[in-house]
């Protein structure tokens, strides 16, 4: 059984269709990219996929669950983690700070009432920054990092829920090279603890971590298959020399 299947997912807003009969897979274990030109509807598909927009037809089922009608906080309680293309970190907070805030929000709330969950949670604050490569940086604000350490950061309060599925949308936008390299060795050994999809414009470094690839073009599913499979596609080739 798959992780996550969508099936024949559609989302219109009006009269602009943005997804058309859209089928998704992803198993365990895998770094899943998806990749199309603008407006191809790669992050409508994950925010449908993370119930930040419902679809307006077809369905979605998680670790075997319904989850087409599911709240995000019904989803997130499930096993789903999702981070947007923009930033949102606490500035004016520690990157400690960021992740045990990340961590409290599934403290029950007598834990948080008596203020135990600060040492409780103290070991997996750390483990989560080193995973990260954020360990030297644990005192400093997050105003303060750099825009690929935000990013970082970020990530580290999305896995925060150890989610069986994390959503990442564009998690290199506006980095260096040499940061988008360091991404790429910091989500790879991710998925010895969880799956996850990447909706990225950079070929070159979806390329070096993924698995498989989804190509969407017009808000349907142009072609599915490895980075080699993809990389020979005459359709796939035709839209990145023609609307790209």
């Amino acid at each position: 059984m798959a992780l996550l299947e969508a099936a024949a997912v559609t989302k219109a807003f009006g009269q602009l269709t943005a997804l058309s009969s859209v089928d998704f897979v992803v198993e365990e274990g895998q770094l899943h990219g998806l990749i199309g030109p603008n407006g191809s509807g790669k992050s409508t598909l994950l925010k449908c996929i993370a119930g930040a927009e419902l679809p307006s037809g077809g369905r979605i089922h998680f670790r075997g669950r319904d989850i087409t009608q599911a709240t995000p906080a019904e989803r997130a309680r499930a096993g789903l983690s999702l981070k947007f293309q923009v930033t949102s970190v606490f500035p004016e907070l520690s990157v400690y700070d960021n992740v045990l805030l990340a961590l409290q929000a599934r403290s029950p709330l007598t834990a948080l009432t008596f203020s135990r969950t600060r040492a409780d949670l103290h070991g997996r604050v750390m483990e989560i920054l080193g995973e990260l490569r954020l360990l030297d940086r644990a005192a400093a604000t997050a105003a303060v990092l750099s825009h690929g350490e935000q990013q970082w950061l970020e990530i580290a309060m999305a896995l925060a829920s150890r989610p069986q599925l994390l959503l990442l949308d564009e998690p290199t936008g506006g980095m260096s090279l040499e940061e988008r390299r360091a991404t790429g060795e910091l989500l790879v050994p991710l998925r010895q603890s969880c799956s996850i999809v990447i909706v990225e414009h950079d070929l070159d470094f979806i390329r070096e971590i993924c698995d498989v690839l989804t190509v969407l073009d017009q808000g349907r599913v142009l072609e599915t298959g490895t980075v080699e499979q993809i990389q020979r596609s005459r359709k796939v080739q035709e839209v990145y020399l023609t609307r790209v």
